[in-house]
C-alpha cells in the first residue's frame, strides 16, 4: 500500500511539472510587441525613403517593411515620430524596428541591433547657389555654421568634425533647409536623396558635388529579440537575391534617372 500510495503522489507531481512546463510555453516571449503586427517607427520627412502621400506614409522604406511583414505573415504599423526618438523607442521595446534611411553607428550599436543594409546612402552637403562654399574642404576649414536634422549621422558626423558650436539642430530636414534659405545657417548636411528633393522645392539652392560621406541603411531592432532580427535578416536576404530591394529603389531613384 505505502508503494501504492508513493507511486501515486509521483504521479501528481510530474503532471504537476508537466502543467507548470505548458504554462511557462504559453507566457513565452513573443516575437513583436504586438501579437500579428510588425510596429516600426519611422520619422516621415525623408524623401523619396518616407514621406506623406496625403495622409499616408509612403516610400522605399515604408514599401521594403510592408513586404518583410507580409513574408514574416505580420501587419506592419508605422508610427511617425521625431528621429532622435526611435532608436530609443526600439530599445525600450515600445516599437519592433526602426525604419527611417538609418545608418549604422558605433554608438547606436551601443542600443540596439541593426540588420542587413538594403541600400546605400550619401551624406550632401546643400549651400545658396551664390555661396562661398565650393567644397566639403571649405564647409570645414571656414567659420560657418551648419543645419542638420537631430540625431542624424549628418549631425554626428559634422559634430565630430567641427564641434557643437558650429552645429544648429532641427527636428525635420526641412526645418534646416528653411534655416538655409533665411540666411541662419550657410550649409544643411542631409542625405542625398532629400537633399535633392529640398533643391527641387526650393529656388536658389545646390548641393555640392563632392559628398561628404557614404554609407549603408538597415533597421533597427531590439538587442533581446535575436529572433525577430534574424526572421527579418532572412526576408532581406531573400528580397535582395530575387530583385525585390532593387525594383523598390528603382521605382524611386531611377537609376537611369
Amino acid at each position: 500500500m505505502k508503494n501504492l500510495i508513493m507511486k501515486v503522489v509521483s504521479v501528481a507531481l510530474v503532471g504537476a511539472m508537466g502543467f507548470a512546463i505548458a504554462g511557462c510555453g504559453s507566457s513565452a516571449k513573443k516575437l513583436t510587441v504586438e501579437e500579428g503586427k510588425l510596429i516600426m517607427a519611422t520619422n516621415a520627412f525623408f524623401p523619396p525613403y518616407e514621406f506623406y502621400e496625403g495622409d499616408r506614409i509612403v516610400g522605399i522604406d515604408q514599401e521594403i517593411a510592408s513586404e518583410v511583414a507580409t513574408r514574416l505573415g505580420l501587419e506592419l504599423e508605422i508610427q511617425d515620430i521625431e528621429f532622435d526618438s526611435i532608436v530609443a523607442g526600439v530599445q525600450s521595446g515600445k516599437y519592433d524596428i526602426g525604419c527611417a534611411g538609418m545608418t549604422v553607428t558605433e554608438d547606436r550599436l551601443k542600443s540596439v541591433n541593426f540588420t542587413v543594409s538594403y541600400a546605400t546612402g550619401i551624406q550632401s552637403v546643400i549651400v545658396k547657389e551664390d555661396s562661398a562654399i565650393t567644397d566639403v574642404d571649405a564647409l570645414i576649414s571656414g567659420e560657418y555654421v551648419v543645419g542638420v536634422q537631430q540625431g542624424t549621422t549628418g549631425d554626428i558626423y559634422m559634430t565630430d568634425e567641427i564641434g557643437d558650436d558650429r552645429i544648429e539642430r532641427f527636428n525635420k530636414g526641412a526645418d534646416a533647409v528653411l534655416a538655409l534659405t533665411n540666411g541662419q545657417v550657410d550649409a544643411v548636411v542631409i542625405d542625398d536623396q532629400p537633399a535633392q528633393a529640398f533643391v527641387d522645392a526650393n529656388e536658389g539652392l545646390t548641393i555640392l558635388s563632392t559628398p561628404y560621406a557614404i554609407e549603408d541603411y538597415a533597421m533597427c531592432v531590439n538587442k533581446d529579440n535575436e529572433e525577430l532580427l534574424n526572421k527579418i535578416n532572412e526576408a532581406l536576404n531573400a528580397m535582395i537575391a530575387d530583385g525585390t530591394v532593387a525594383a523598390i529603389i528603382e521605382e524611386y531613384i531611377p537609376s537611369n534617372g
